[in-house]
């Protein structure tokens, strides 16, 4: 009655070849900005971990019998940052962003040297805020499926350091921190809110749509610039020459589900995994660096607030002793 032309019985509606959306638990959107929009992400990260450890200075003369120190040490560390995220579409397939973070980062460490003849525990708290790393990045979407195919979007993202470096706060060393006439805790008296090293991260996301339901998946490496001459901020103003450092590079995937419970709310929870490789000074692996593994559930919704304005929480959950104990993470996206 309204002259349009009848969907045959059996065929799907035609899309209009943009990727599906869904609630996102990870830094890459699920949908890229169609072309002459832009969206400002204003976003809230909380992020907080706790971990033990128990040092053993000394040696044994039988299993049971240690002639030496033990040093308990319990960590705790806060991480809230605040970021504010622009993108633009630059064609329907194409778009560019950059991020800039402010981070407030807190550490409480309590430390206790068993069989000194005290029972006193020694408190160390430190903080530290700083605008944080930029971020800049693109993605293109590679393909235009057919009704049953899936979405792929790959990505470049380019880390700065623009951030307070670790090496540039004081540590709580004399002289140096390894080796001899070592004095201090060895930890920094104001924490660092950026790494220190520039990076790259390549990535590629796939997306397949089963309506209701939205399958979404993503692998990435992160590659960790060489910084040379790196010479540590220790007390008195004087510095402990480190030489070559390189972080470890850091393989990544993730992949998770999302459905659309109607037509202004969607659900999603997936899993975030990251390899992260040991870290090398002067070509040679640091003593006591090996692999970590990183693994994080996520469970994540979004609720459209209107045509132009989304928001968008995540939890995450660690699941490995190095993950963050738990993530919470606060999104309004506005287009324009």
């Amino acid at each position: 009655p309204d002259g349009g032309v009848p969907q045959p019985v059996g065929t799907a509606p035609p899309r209009d070849g943009r990727p599906p959306e869904v609630a996102p638990l990870f830094e890459q959107p699920g949908v890229l900005t169609p072309r002459g929009r832009t969206v400002l992400e204003p976003s809230l990260q909380y992020g907080y971990s706790s971990s033990n450890r128990v040092a053993l200075v000394g040696y044994t003369i039988i299993p049971a019998l240690l002639i030496g120190l033990i040093d308990v040490r319990e960590v705790k560390r806060n991480t809230t940052t605040a970021a504010l995220t622009l993108r633009r579409g630059l064609t329907n397939r194409l778009e560019v962003e950059a991020r800039v973070p402010y981070v407030y980062r807190s550490d409480q460490t309590v430390s206790r040297e068993l069989f000194t003849g005290t029972a006193t525990e020694r408190a160390f708290e430190t903080s530290g805020r700083h605008i944080g790393d930029v971020e800049l990045a693109a993605r293109y979407q590679l393909n235009i499926p057919g009704p049953e195919g899936p979405f792929y979007v790959a990505g470049l993202r380019i880390k700065s350091r623009t951030g307070r470096d670790p090496f540039e706060v004081t540590t709580d060393c004399q002289t140096r921190c390894v080796g001899e006439n070592v004095t201090g805790t060895g930890l920094p008296l104001e924490l660092p809110t950026g790494s220190g090293f520039y990076s790259i991260q390549p990535n590629v996301t796939a997306l397949f749509a089963a309506d209701p339901a939205v399958f979404f998946g993503s692998v990435s490496y992160l590659h960790n610039i060489t910084r040379h001459n790196v010479r540590r901020l220790i007390l008195n103003g004087e510095r402990e020459t480190l030489g070559d450092v390189k972080p470890g590079d850091v393989l990544g995937f993730n992949f998770g589900i999302g459905l659309a419970l109607n037509d202004k709310t969607t659900f999603s929870i997936g899993y975030d995994h990251n390899s992260v490789a040991h870290t090398e000074q002067n070509g040679q692996t640091v003593p006591g660096s090996v692999r970590t593994q990183l693994g994080t559930l996520l469970i994540g919704y979004s609720y459209r607030l209107s045509d132009k304005k989304t928001l968008n929480v995540s939890v995450g959950a660690g699941l490995t002793r190095d993950t963050p104990d738990v993530t919470l993470t606060v999104r309004v996206p506005f287009s324009f």
